[in-house]
């Protein structure tokens, strides 16, 4: 006998800019020319599923920015994971936890982002946000909305799955996305580069500009190269493109689904949630994957 379901909302009192919903992304549109969206840190979006006991590919909210609030209508099942933040309970300060039984009427706030850029928020049952092409995730030009704001309702399916108490204290750590380190596969063009370009590639650090969103991050530094023009090609977030002018441009979940400069890394799964909890001015390096054992 299945869990009996109830529909329920979650409103929106306070947002920053940038808060959507996501899921895993639609995997099969690049053929429609539509991005593939989905969570930027799809290491954190799975764990949140995974205390709540939903499905990995439920829908989740992906907040970008502090003083997010939402009220609860009835007792639901939440938690959260990704970025490290403050969190109050009807204005109180709660220790660090990662799953509330949160009660009707309560009102949950994030507020200062010690380490991260995203912090992922998910309710038992996952949020019942409209499908298209497959997925739930927000997408301009597809879905009716861009982004949350104050004001909105979040309908889900409110599963009778309680959490064992109030507040539960669930195994995460933020040690993993500290890292500078991203690890990468050689793309398609990597071996279009002149040997000082892969040395400089492998050995110095780079900085993560203020040109950054779900589209991609573009890095301050700039990597000398006498690459051909190519022809466009298909592209996916992960990939790493290098412009005739030295940019690397490091692609996201909305990146577009073809492009024209060199595919010179592929940034393994990891490594993409990893710069997904970059914020500008911090540091990153690459290393390659070794793929011929």
């Amino acid at each position: 006998m299945g869990l009996e379901k109830k529909l329920a909302q979650l409103r929106i009192l306070k947002t920053g800019p940038g808060t959507t919903i996501q899921d895993l992304g639609r995997s099969k549109s690049a053929e429609f020319g539509v991005p593939q969206s989905g969570a930027a840190d799809v290491i954190s979006a799975r764990w949140v599923n995974h205390i709540l006991q939903n499905s990995e590919e439920s829908a989740l909210l992906e907040i970008c920015q502090p003083g997010f609030k939402v009220a609860f209508e009835v007792n639901t099942r939440v938690a959260w994971a990704g970025a490290k933040v403050d969190v109050f309970l009807n204005g109180e300060r709660l220790n660090p936890i990662q799953q509330l039984q949160a009660s009707a009427h309560d009102l949950l706030e994030f507020g200062r982002f010690e380490k991260g850029a995203k912090l992922y928020l998910g309710v038992s049952g996952g949020f019942n946000s409209p499908e298209i092409l497959g997925s739930k995730s927000y997408l301009q030009g597809i879905t009716n909305d861009s982004y949350l704001k104050i004001g909105d309702l979040i309908p889900y399916f409110l599963v009778d799955n309680p959490s064992p108490s109030r507040f539960s204290t669930v195994r995460w750590s933020f040690d993993w996305f500290e890292t500078e380190c991203l690890e990468f596969y050689p793309g398609p063009d990597y071996d279009l580069l002149d040997k000082t370009a892969k040395e400089k590639l492998l050995t110095e650090e780079f900085t993560i500009s203020a040109l950054s969103s779900r589209m991609g991050i573009i890095l301050e530094e700039v990597l000398e190269n006498q690459l051909p023009e190519l022809p466009t090609n298909p592209v996916f977030p992960g990939f790493v493109q290098l412009t005739s002018g030295g940019k690397l441009i490091l692609l996201g979940p909305d990146a577009q689904v073809t492009g024209g400069y060199p595919r010179i890394m592929i940034l393994s799964e990891i490594a993409q949630s990893i710069l997904a909890q970059k914020k500008p001015g911090q540091k990153i390096r690459f290393r390659k994957i070794d793929i011929t054992t």
